[in-house]
């Protein structure tokens, strides 16, 4: 497990390991505070405790445009609003978050 706030931010599909090994390297735990800068630009997408994290980031990964517009229909990824992020940071939220270039994953540690 990478120990928080050292995520590895490389593009995924630049690294020759498989699809598995890929996610578990950028793959964390990590604060509200690191997750921030993402929010502000965009590219955080809430995942629901209901889904692996993995599946969602092979959808990603692999462009899966249907499965992933499927989940977003059925609200079980979200763009996180600034509701959500005023809140997060008040209760100093952790997040296990994976990073799917340009995308980061997250969803509650």
């Amino acid at each position: 497990m990478v120990q928080e706030n050292s995520m590895p931010y490389g593009i995924i599909g630049e690294d020759a390991s498989s699809d598995l090994e890929k996610m578990a390297k950028y793959t964390g735990v990590v604060t509200w505070s690191t997750l921030a800068p993402h929010f502000d630009s965009g590219a955080l997408i809430y995942v629901d405790p209901t889904l692996e994290l993995t599946e969602v980031g092979q959808a990603f990964s692999q462009d899966h445009k249907s499965k992933v517009q499927s989940w977003m229909k059925a609200g079980d990824l979200i763009k996180p609003s600034a509701p959500h992020a005023a809140h997060w940071e008040n209760t100093k939220a952790e997040f296990t978050a994976l990073v799917i270039s340009p995308f980061v994953l997250i969803r509650p540690a």
